[in-house]
């Protein structure tokens, strides 16, 4: 991995990028996988097509919907020049609510629920490098609570195809050992009474060491810590003083910290 700039590009105004301009709403995108109908509400930028373009993929947390991640995260409105994809999850027993399944999420682990959710993500992605040109050096996932989960099982199972990860308000302590560095971006409640900020702490020390980064941190905000790496995988922490909620201001932070990020070598 490649990090430019990183210092001077995290410390920013959250205030000025907010002020970004707006873009078109997402499409809604048919998919059968497995003979399954599944949905994407997809944002494509008009250049797409003839430009090599970066690809951020967002998943909802359990209960949630591609509609409203794409309306509360709304990486279209911080990078128009990306493909933003919010793909809808099925009904899924979740792990610390809904454990009947009544709720729309994602699968926990590689192998549950017949990998439907992986599967649905290949048809994605390989839907998009044929219809325009993708940036294969420049593939991101964001998503919070069983999206952020989500996020660290694709880190884990299909690693190779990103640039860079930013998982929130998740923890991973069974995928740990399938992790490979990887430059990430964790967003983290202190009074999370969901996904204890306790394991998302150990899974942040975990990643900080996979990712061979230093053990002090350098504060780029309030909220916002950038530990190094001399291998070019940094880990940068954004933890806020609040709960399970997804904390808006993060957007910015993760657009632009996946903007100085770039494979070294296009994802097979």
């Amino acid at each position: 991995m490649q990090t430019k700039g990183m210092l001077a590009g995290l410390a920013f105004s959250i205030v000025s990028a907010l002020a970004a301009e707006p873009a078109a709403e997402p499409k809604e995108t048919n998919f059968t996988v497995e003979g399954v109908p599944r949905t994407a509400l997809i944002y494509v930028p008009a250049t797409a097509a003839t430009n090599p373009t970066p690809v951020v993929f967002v998943f909802h947390g359990h209960g949630g919907t591609a509609r409203g991640v794409a309306r509360n995260i709304a990486i279209q409105r911080q990078w128009p020049e990306a493909i933003s994809v919010y793909m809808q999850g099925l009904n899924t027993p979740g792990r610390l609510t809904d454990p009947e399944g009544k709720k729309p999420g994602w699968q926990h682990s590689a192998g549950a629920q017949g990998d439907r959710d992986l599967k649905f993500f290949d048809a994605v992605l390989a839907q998009l490098k044929k219809d325009y040109r993708v940036d294969a050096r420049r593939i991101f996932s964001t998503g919070h609570s069983n999206g952020g989960g989500f996020t660290y099982l694709l880190w884990a199972t299909r690693g190779d195809v990103f640039a860079a990860v930013a998982p929130s308000g998740a923890a991973a302590p069974t995928m740990l050992k399938q992790l490979k560095p990887k430059p990430v971006l964790h967003v983290a409640g202190e009074k999370d009474p969901l996904v204890k900020f306790a394991w998302q702490k150990a899974t942040m020390d975990f990643v900080r060491q996979l990712n061979g980064c230093a053990t002090e941190g350098k504060k780029l905000g309030d909220c916002h810590t950038l530990y190094a790496s001399t291998h070019g995988t940094p880990l940068v922490t954004y933890i806020y003083p609040g709960g399970h909620t997804y904390p808006t201001a993060a957007t910015p932070l993760i657009v632009k910290f996946f903007q100085e990020q770039t494979a070294v070598a296009p994802a097979k």
